[in-house]
């Protein structure tokens, strides 16, 4: 039976970026866990509700001791979204999805939680689930600020992430590195990488650089490759913006 659509309306569909905590273990991966554990119990609370990537490159493991680590982890309430550098031989069905193109990102700074010198043993975190607040990823300046400003370039194979309102970079944006913002994105040199304003849904976000090379620019999840930028704008100041499901440009005065 042929069932007829009454809605003709297509679906939107976006692309998003989001940081996530990537673990890469070592072997032999109970060793490894116990580390997990006193990281955990310095850190209350870090894995709480976080996303977590798996990168299991070159652990040479099989399918058996990675689906017994995963439900280690599990215990630990460490919650794995996707599972990076895994051989098709690896995965079996109701794994959590393998991930490929992920960029390099800076450390996270793993903060301390002070544990009372009277304390016992039995009252300590034992595993990585606990109820304390979730502490503050480094990279993603989550703070009451409506904005974020770097004082430097961004270099190739950075990330700037800041989701709670416009980024200015006081500088140049270099090739493969990108900037990736909740409001608008201001460049003070050459965008020669890749920008994404209005990031978490804001149509009205826009991109602003003094010379437009961009690898990619994005508002509110409508993307432009470098190939789709018009061309007499390349190398000019360009302000970017939506119109409906059109990314406009014009060279700024």
């Amino acid at each position: 039976m042929t069932e007829v659509l009454t809605d003709s309306r297509s679906i939107r569909i976006k692309g998003r970026s989001f940081l996530a905590v990537v673990l890469s273990p070592d072997l032999p991966l109970d060793d490894w866990l116990v580390r997990l554990d006193d990281l955990a119990a310095r850190s209350a609370g870090f894995f709480l509700n976080r996303p977590v990537v798996l990168d299991v490159e070159g652990l040479g493991i099989n399918r058996a001791e990675l689906t017994e680590f995963l439900d280690k982890l599990a215990d630990r309430n460490v919650r794995i979204m996707g599972i990076e550098g895994a051989k098709p031989s690896m995965i079996s069905p109701g794994m959590p999805p393998v991930l490929k193109g992920g960029r390099p990102a800076g450390d996270v700074e793993v903060p301390e939680t002070e544990v009372p010198d009277d304390k016992t043993a039995e009252d300590r975190p034992e595993t990585a689930a606990s109820h304390a607040p979730a502490p503050t990823v480094a990279q993603d300046s989550r703070s009451s600020h409506p904005s974020l400003v770097i004082n430097e370039p961004v270099r190739s194979g950075q990330s700037i992430i800041f989701t709670e309102g416009d980024v200015t970079v006081v500088g140049s944006v270099a090739s493969g590195a990108e900037v990736i913002a909740g409001g608008s994105v201001h460049i003070y040199g050459a965008l020669r990488g890749r920008a994404m304003a209005g990031s978490v849904g804001n149509a009205s976000a826009r991109i602003f650089c003094r010379k437009l090379e961009a690898e990619l620019i994005a508002i509110d999840g409508i993307y432009k490759m470098a190939e789709d930028l018009p061309p007499e704008l390349l190398g000019k100041p360009v302000q970017l913006w939506l119109e409906g499901d059109a990314v406009m440009a014009e060279k700024l005065n």
